[in-house]
């Protein structure tokens, strides 16, 4: 039994005992869920999240940065996940749960808390537009001042929220959300288990334009499409821009915080993410589990390698190897940047020296 199943099998038996909707679990039920080791009161009972700074009785939190260690000896939480390796230098009042990966099993636990708690619409809102001849499978959702358009194909169980726009012989696949206020162009598609939050804009024209003998810069019609496959999460007013032939790609398992531009046949392999801001110029390739920090910014046509690593406002100008780890602009190896600073708070009284040395001749 998976572990969505073992939860909703104790939410279930919660309201038929108790008539209560809401929920309240065992520390030692949440261990069992996610395969941890209870190390204090097992009974314990928690109803909440709360982060390990402002905890509640009631509450349960986590333990993952180093940096909060100092919080669990304090924390008012109830119970509070930690890694198996975990070594308390103080007593701790909370119940602990030791699990491998703190962080990530929160993260599955609030996915199963909101997929079991959270309202799912369904059923076509009006005023809505869905053009004739679309077939809307079961489970779907349009909701008010949407519009579908011709020759779309539209996968079960997909969520279009109110004043979307899914432009003609768009393709969505099966259980995608796409949330109000999204915008996708004609012939752009879209895979399974996708989110794309409010705002965004899939397959806009790319940045294309040639200037003539005079200067005068002429459109460059964007013909290709945009392609997102399954599994991606793409940010609110984040932009991904439609090819001049062929297709932007964004491979599976990508996530793509807010405010990203990604343009024209830039390709991003599989679960890469980027934070806020990032920006991708056109025709850029970017490999496997790339992490790239906000506000970074890559140049057109340059390759970036598997599990390469960009820090924050990194300017990057030319391609990238495998595995690279790069700060600054432009973007260098971590080591020589951070060496580089080292020297560059030296330089004043450097030049204090040099000066006074001047003086004495």
């Amino acid at each position: 039994m998976d572990f969505f199943c073992q939860l909703c099998k104790i939410i279930v038996t919660h309201i038929l005992i108790h008539r209560t909707c809401i929920m309240e679990f065992l520390a030692k039920q949440i261990a069992e869920i996610v395969g941890g080791e209870v190390e204090g009161d097992g009974n314990v009972a928690v109803s909440d999240f709360a982060k390990i700074e402002e905890g509640r009785p009631g509450c349960i939190s986590f333990l993952a940065n180093p940096k909060y260690t100092h919080y669990i000896y304090d924390t008012q939480s109830s119970a509070v996940l930690v890694s198996r390796d975990f070594v308390a230098e103080h007593p701790v009042k909370a119940t602990l749960i030791r699990v491998d990966n703190p962080y990530a099993t929160v993260a599955m636990l609030l996915d199963m808390v909101n997929r079991a708690t959270a309202h799912v619409p369904c059923g076509v809102e009006q005023p809505s537009f869905v053009a004739e001849g679309v077939e809307l499978p079961e489970g779907i959702y349009v909701g008010a001042f949407a519009y579908v358009g011709s020759g779309c194909r539209i996968g079960k169980n997909v969520k279009i929220y109110p004043q979307a726009y899914v432009g003609p012989n768009v393709e969505i696949g099966d259980d995608t959300i796409i949330y109000p206020g999204v915008k996708i162009y004609h012939g752009c598609r879209i895979g399974a288990r996708c989110v794309i939050h409010s705002g965004a804009v899939i397959g806009a024209d790319g940045f294309g334009f040639a200037p003539d003998a005079d200067g005068v810069f002429h459109k460059i019609p964007q013909m290709g499409i945009v392609e997102i496959a399954d599994d991606v999460e793409i940010g609110a007013n984040t932009t991904v821009d439609r090819a001049v032939m062929g297709a932007t790609r964004i491979h599976k398992g990508v996530k793509l915080d807010n405010l990203i531009q990604i343009a024209h046949n830039v390709e991003v392999g599989e679960n890469t993410v980027m934070a806020a801001q990032a920006g991708i110029a056109g025709s850029t390739k970017i490999g496997r589990n790339v992490m790239v920090g906000g506000q970074v910014g890559l140049a057109g046509h340059i390759t970036v390698g598997d599990r390469a690593q960009f820090g924050a406002q990194a300017g990057v100008p030319k391609s990238v190897p495998a595995g690279a780890r790069l700060l600054g602009t432009p973007a260098q190896p971590v080591g020589d940047f951070a060496r580089q600073v080292a020297l560059g708070k030296k330089l004043q009284s450097l030049f204090a020296r040099v000066d006074k040395l001047e003086n004495e001749k």
